[in-house]
Parts: structure tokens; C-alpha cells; sequence
């Protein structure tokens, strides 16, 4: 049975951010997408949500609105 990359919780991964702050977490193994820079990992799973959780400001506002 295929797992699916992005929810694997055996799987590494890093947190990506675009222009605007806003983060991604993203297998360590697929290529990092244009526009989106690594900024954290590769790590486990729990790792980069925690990463992702200390350096949140305020999601749903973009970086030039802050």
C-alpha cells in the first residue's frame, strides 16, 4: 500500500516558506517548488510542526500586511 508522502509519519521533512512568511511542510525527498525557500529540516514530521508553531506570527495575515 502506497503511503502518501506528505502525511508519512515515518517520513522526513522540511518547512519551506514563500515571500510572504507563510510555511509549508515538504517531503525531504521531492524538490523544493519554486517561489518557497527551505528554512527548516530535513527533520521528522513533529519536529517541523513544532518548528513551524514557534516561528507562526499570524497566519492568515501576509508579511506585508504585518
Amino acid at each position: 500500500m502506497a503511503t502518501n508522502p506528505f502525511e508519512d509519519p515515518a517520513g522526513s521533512y522540511l518547512v519551506l516558506a514563500d515571500a510572504e512568511g507563510r510555511h509549508s511542510l515538504w517531503p525531504a525527498h521531492l524538490p523544493v517548488p519554486a517561489g518557497w525557500s527551505r528554512v527548516h529540516g530535513p527533520q521528522p514530521r513533529p519536529r517541523c510542526l513544532a518548528y513551524v508553531e514557534e516561528s507562526r506570527t499570524d497566519p492568515n495575515r501576509p508579511a506585508a500586511a504585518r
